[in-house]
């Protein structure tokens, strides 16, 4: 039997790291193949969100609004996942995802988690640490990105400097 399409993709990702080829078949054959045109979106900040994406092919821009205007967050590709931070906090989605290329997903939804923890308990948690880990990976590039941005705005009459007496 041959291997379904893209397995080779996830198992070469981070979020699906020490899973079992089983699971990763299993999640595939579940999954939801999502094709979005250049200029469509997977989905919209402030969306309900109950499903991750894993890029297949194409482009994406991840978009956050402000002020009634887009701007970037960060650009991913082919292997890059989205939206799992709703996987984890059960919030509606924090930012847009554009397709700038036409791309192709699949969409891995709270119901294809539940079947692998109702088979493989062990393997369920191990896709939660992962999702964890990415999670942690985005937040700490995120802090270093914002303590960046106050140094260099103190450097130009910015007061972001913390002092314990201000707390």
């Amino acid at each position: 039997m041959s291997a379904p399409p893209f397995l080779d993709v996830l198992q070469k990702m981070p979020v699906f790291g020490g899973l079992k080829e089983e699971t990763l078949v299993t999640l595939l054959e579940l999954a939801r193949r999502v094709e979005c045109p250049r200029g469509d979106f997977f989905f919209r900040e402030g969306e309900r969100g109950a499903s991750m994406f894993v890029l297949m092919e194409g482009r994406v821009a991840v978009l956050k609004t402000w002020e009634e205007h887009n701007y970037l967050l960060a650009h991913l590709g082919a292997g890059d996942c989205f939206g799992e931070m709703s996987l984890l906090d059960l919030r509606p989605r924090s930012a847009s995802v554009l397709a700038v290329a036409p791309s192709v997903a699949v969409e891995i939804s709270t119901r294809h988690l539940h079947k692998v923890y109702e088979d493989d308990v062990h393997e369920f948690t191990m896709i939660h640490m992962n999702m964890g880990r990415e999670v942690s990976r985005r937040l700490r590039a995120a802090d270093e990105m914002l303590f960046r941005a106050r140094v260099e705005a103190k450097a130009i009459g910015g007061k972001y400097v913390f002092r314990a007496e201000e707390a």
